[in-house]
């Protein structure tokens, strides 16, 4: 019978050569390189083994793939890619971890290290990354910038055409949330104009060390084109801010500062064909872009 290397006792973590870290470990590299994880950086290491392999899984990445991850931390969702992908850059702005992940990767998986890149920077401040372009978005980010950073990358970012992020349960939520319920709102709606986004899982809290308070998610993206596509993500993205700023108040009245007064505003709102008297919470990004396509032209 034939053995993968999945069954192989020698090699139990995976094709490639690829052992993945286990909590002794996390923890003996923490003690090393003198790593305590802060709330400051929102750090929460995966230590489960199960957890990094599927999300490898589900993001679906393969053999050409170059990944970008976002806050590798002691590296182990790395490890877990490493094997699958043509190379993955990892992002970190934690210099004391950035400088011991190649090391991590020599130690547990050196026949792949040459696959990795380490980036020591703020992921909000990248603007390109070095090497190939990245085609894959695959990271644990960290809670308190999982929104911000999403979005700011897939702009930045034309040439990543998915990924799969593992944020708190709440944001997952809100970033796949759809047009008429009540978590729908300025992170749901800005995430659509880049892309198609669903809940992918569940994750426990107790894959992580140390262990958050709460719950966390997988969210899928898959890139799609610009719903309106003459129009500028700028204006569309502003019309969202305006509608859920206010989200109790009519599209009319939300919008009215956006507009300059509440008569320009039901004027563009009907020639988007959208009723006044409806809601922020009840729109798409379609409307939204069909709002800012018909924006009245800005006074002197």
């Amino acid at each position: 019978m034939r053995v993968t290397d999945s069954e192989n006792p020698e090699n139990p973590d995976g094709p490639g050569g690829a052992r993945l870290l286990t909590p002794a470990d996390v923890r003996r590299l923490a003690d090393r390189f003198g790593v305590r994880p802060t709330k400051t950086l929102g750090q929460n290491f995966v230590i489960d083994g199960g957890t990094v392999r599927r999300i490898v899984r589900v993001s679906g990445v393969g053999a050409d793939d170059t990944v970008l991850e976002v806050g590798p931390g002691l590296g182990s969702l790395t490890l877990a890619l490493l094997p699958h992908v043509a190379g993955v850059t990892a992002v970190e702005v934690d210099p004391v971890l950035a400088e011991a992940l190649p090391g991590t990767v020599a130690e547990h998986a050196p026949d792949l290290a040459d696959r990795l890149r380490v980036v020591a920077a703020d992921a909000m401040r990248i603007t390109e990354v070095p090497g190939p372009e990245p085609t894959a978005l695959v990271a644990n980010l960290p809670y308190n910038v999982a929104v911000p950073v999403v979005l700011h990358l897939l702009e930045r970012l034309p040439s990543l055409r998915r990924g799969l992020v593992m944020v708190q349960a709440e944001v997952a939520d809100r970033l796949a949330a759809a047009p008429g319920g009540r978590t729908y709102g300025v992170p749901s709606a800005k995430a659509a104009w880049y892309a198609d986004v669903r809940r992918a899982g569940a994750v426990g809290r107790n894959v992580f060390w140390p262990a958050p308070n709460v719950d966390s998610g997988l969210v899928s993206l898959e890139r799609r084109e610009a719903p309106v596509a003459d129009v500028d993500r700028r204006e569309v993205f502003a019309v969202i801010d305006a509608a859920f700023a206010q989200r109790r108040k009519t599209l009319r009245a939300a919008l009215s500062s956006w507009a300059g007064s509440p008569k320009r505003a039901e004027e563009a709102l009907r020639a988007a064909g959208v009723d006044p008297t409806a809601r922020g919470e009840a729109l798409g990004i379609e409307e939204f872009a069909r709002i800012a396509e018909h924006a009245p032209p800005k006074e002197a």
